[in-house]
């Protein structure tokens, strides 16, 4: 390893041949309307200063490198690189900063949520100079959302395929999530549809296993909602899990719900993968089918607190993906929630005329709630880090606009 890059325990980390900050520590920054505002809590190692960590950051996620390279001189680095332009500490913790940085719009493909990320968390989050780093927001200019399809559907347009209107959904889902064969699944779709509820659902893990293949579960289920609507005279449905080891196969798998006639699928978006969950999303709207997204492995990026990224940041990617309604945890039963932040997100959305699928385990457990988000504006969800302020803010003149 060469002197350049040698990293020494005392110090932690060492620059290039040059410093990051003489280069993408910019404070005299005024930001722009088009410019992806991103906020990242930084830890950097001992010995770093933060503006020199807030400066690696800025470089590492777009134009930098640890050297000088001579194909610099072959473009404009100025209108290209990332720039970091405030940096404040974090109240009550030590070494911890949240440092702003702003993107040009130019370093990103339109309508690839992966391409955003793989620029902006792709490589950093294993950089020397950092000891943690967490993407706590972003905010995203509406130049570059217009470029997204967006949620499939929406509320109003799953209203109208439910028949139901002016209450929550009421829906579970099916336990054990594994082992059952398909014949006995679609029997408990059967029992708990023509019970009472609006819909149930399969289990993030639910697929095509050697137990129940997913066809047979596909059919049982649409047998369920079929004999329970002639029973109750009501419209039911059941999210059938289109989750898939390949695109071509989950693609498949939808086209074989919309056939069946039922009236949405489900994906796993994070383990399936945004490029995934994007073509998908695509699908439904072409075809009419909802589509109800399950956050699963999300506590892998976001249950850290100063490490990973934000759970908004990854609600706002998959608005811009494509989804009518996410799982959204808990707060009294297994998973991991906070009871005040529930109910301050569970009143928010009542009072934006949102609706809430309440979604129940056993007969009296409230295993989770799915906020149905379609029809926020991206105001409401993109809060950023504003100059004039230093703090997040919300873009309240797009709102009242």
């Amino acid at each position: 390893m060469s002197p350049q890059t040698e990293t020494k325990a005392s110090v932690g980390f060492k620059a290039g041949v040059k410093d990051y900050k003489l280069t993408y520590y910019t404070p005299e920054y005024e930001t722009k309307d088009t410019d992806i505002l991103a906020a990242f809590r930084v830890t950097p190692q001992p010995g770093v200063p933060p503006e020199e960590a807030g400066a690696a950051v800025a470089a590492e996620s777009s134009t930098g490198t640890w050297t000088t390279v001579w194909t610099d001189g072959l473009t404009s680095l100025d209108r290209y690189k990332g720039r970091c332009y405030h940096i404040e500490p974090v109240v009550g913790e030590d070494n911890q900063y949240i440092a702003y940085v702003a993107y040009p719009l130019d370093l990103f493909e339109e309508g690839s949520v992966t391409n955003m990320f793989t620029s902006i968390v792709g490589n950093v989050f294993g950089f020397k100079a950092l000891r943690a780093l967490r993407l706590e927001d972003l905010r995203i200019p509406p130049t570059y959302s217009k470029t997204f399809q967006g949620p499939p559907h929406g509320i109003q347009v799953e209203r109208d395929k439910l028949n139901k209107y002016g209450r929550p959904l009421l829906g579970c889902t099916i336990k054990p999530k594994l082992g059952l064969s398909a014949k006995n699944y679609g029997r408990a779709c059967y029992e708990c549809l023509a019970g009472g509820l609006d819909f149930t659902k399969d289990d993030e893990n639910v697929n095509s296993q050697p137990f129940m293949r997913w066809r047979g579960r596909f059919v049982f289920c649409a047998e369920a909602i079929y004999k329970s609507q002639a029973e109750t005279g009501e419209i039911k449905g059941h999210y059938l899990n289109a989750t898939a080891g390949t695109c071509e196969e989950m693609i498949k798998r939808a086209v074989f719900a919309r056939e069946l006639g039922v009236p949405i699928v489900m994906h796993d978006y994070l383990t399936g993968g945004f490029t995934a969950n994007t073509s998908l999303a695509h699908y439904c709207r072409d075809n009419g089918l909802l589509l109800h997204i399950h956050r699963a492995m999300h506590a892998v990026i976001d249950r850290q607190k100063n490490h990973g990224m934000h759970f908004r940041v990854l609600a706002k990617a998959l608005r811009m993906s494509g989804g009518d309604h996410i799982h959204a945890g808990t707060v009294v039963g297994k998973l991991e929630g906070i009871f005040f932040f529930f109910f301050f997100f569970f009143f928010f959305f009542l009072r934006k005329e949102l609706y809430v699928c309440v979604i129940i385990q056993n007969k009296h457990v409230v295993q989770g709630v799915a906020v149905h988000a379609c029809r926020i504006s991206s105001s409401l969800w993109y809060t950023y880090p504003s100059k004039r302020s230093k703090t997040y803010e919300t873009n309240t003149q797009e709102e009242e606009s």
